[in-house]
């Protein structure tokens, strides 16, 4: 009897023993299962390069954190306005006064309308909820590709160095490649939500968002807008990259886009001479193809520091073309100095970060690949801009964002730092946040 107690005893020991370990090799298993669930279940943050661990804010921490991006993000662009509608007067006042009848405030007078359009359109923007632009993205990129079409055609678009980007409607013009930055940064928010279980299969993100950017793209070709064309299909990159598309997916897509614009560029003459003579070597056509770059250097180089003072600019008299369009950061830099040239470069770089930083705060995932996309073409486009008038990259006609002169661009450039401030006002809306973004 005791030897059948003793062994019972040492069995249910033995038992015990074994329990733990038993335990101990279950765990992996159920760690693993539910490693694979979070994986799969959508919407989750495996993909996003922009997002950390995912944080619990209180009301009130969420809305100090929208007040701080919006802080940013009003300042940097009221900033870089008020200083694009001083530039405007002073670097358009000769040519205004030349084309218009004396007039040498109609560029000026032009701005103030536009900013106060756009300004207006950025504050209704920013009050809607950014999820709307899920359904108007499409209806917006298919109105902007039929009016490049319209453009694109002689007799009814309007031509001017070579490009066929304008619909003249009286007493304004319409360019309607910059309405197609909006639709295409939406379009491609939302259909990379769509796909966020599929972004490993590169055929999943050729249809449809491929074949929409080629469209897009030779669209532009074919106004002949190679600047505008390479922002659009950059903002594309831009929302990829954010939604963590693996990379040698968006190496392959830039060499392929890299390899298209060299075979572009070789096979049409202005495409060439620009690209070879007008910016690898401008000093050997410096009345001709290398005029422009040459004279926007020598602006920029007779600044100084401090620059010759607002208004005192004599690129402006005729010297420097397109003085108050695409190479007004060469004016900057001949009467606001080097320090005025600094103010504004770290003015982009302030706008960058408050898009970042709303990127990084927004409550879901495509609102998050929306302000990266949206970033990234200003960022993009203010980079192309100042590139080409330093010399370090090609001239290609891109405005500089808030500060060149044009109407479709400022109202929309607007439009599009509204819609920032609409996903930083819904991230202040947020309450706790939970674990997996919206999508």
């Amino acid at each position: 009897m005791a030897d059948r107690t003793s062994n019972a005893a040492r069995s249910a020991s033995g038992s015990r023993r074994s329990a733990p370990k038993a335990a101990s090799t279950r765990t992996p298993a159920r760690s693993a299962a539910a490693s694979s669930a979070t994986a799969a279940r959508p919407g989750t943050s495996r993909h996003l390069q922009l997002l950390r661990e995912p944080q619990k804010r209180t009301p009130a921490e969420a809305k100090r954190v929208a007040r701080h991006d919006l802080a940013l993000l009003a300042g940097a662009t009221g900033f870089l306005t008020v200083v694009g509608l001083a530039m405007v007067l002073s670097a358009g006042s000769v040519s205004a006064a030349q084309g218009y009848g004396g007039n040498s405030f109609w560029y000026f007078q032009r701005q103030i309308l536009y900013a106060v359009v756009g300004v207006g359109g950025a504050v209704v923007v920013a009050r809607l909820r950014p999820s709307i632009w899920k359904v108007a993205g499409l209806p917006v990129l298919f109105g902007a590709m039929v009016l490049m079409l319209v453009a694109a055609h002689p007799s009814s678009g309007t031509s001017l160095y070579g490009a066929s980007r304008w619909i003249d409607l009286g007493p304004i013009t319409l360019q309607p490649s910059e309405l197609a930055k909006l639709g295409l940064v939406a379009v491609s928010a939302a259909v990379v939500t769509n796909k966020w279980n599929r972004l490993d299969e590169p055929w999943q993100l050729v249809f449809p968002l491929g074949v929409i950017v080629g469209v897009v793209g030779m669209l532009g070709l074919a106004q002949r807008v190679r600047g505008t064309t390479l922002i659009l299909c950059g903002l594309v990159l831009v929302v990829l990259f954010a939604a963590g598309v693996r990379m040698r997916y968006l190496a392959i897509a830039s060499s392929a886009g890299l390899v298209a614009a060299m075979v572009l560029i070789v096979g049409e003459t202005y495409r060439r001479t620009r690209f070879f003579d007008a910016w690898l070597n401008p000093w050997a056509d410096r009345q001709g193809n290398g005029y422009q770059l040459i004279q926007g250097l020598i602006a920029m180089g007779s600044g100084g520091w401090l620059g010759t003072g607002l208004g005192t600019s004599r690129a402006k008299w005729d010297f420097l073309p397109n003085a108050h369009s695409d190479f007004i950061y060469a004016v900057i830099g001949e009467e606001l100095g080097l320090l005025g040239a600094l103010a504004v470069l770290i003015a982009f770089g302030v706008l960058i970060y408050a898009g970042v930083r709303i990127a990084l705060h927004a409550r879901g995932t495509f609102e998050r690949l929306l302000a990266a996309g949206i970033i990234g073409w200003i960022g993009l486009q203010a980079i192309i801009n100042m590139g080409a008038v330093t010399g370090v990259l090609p001239i290609t006609g891109v405005p500089l964002p808030l500060v060149s002169f044009g109407g479709t661009a400022l109202v929309v450039t607007l439009v599009g730092v509204g819609m920032l401030a609409s996903v930083a006002r819904d991230a202040g809306r947020a309450g706790r946040r939970s674990p997996a973004p919206r999508r």
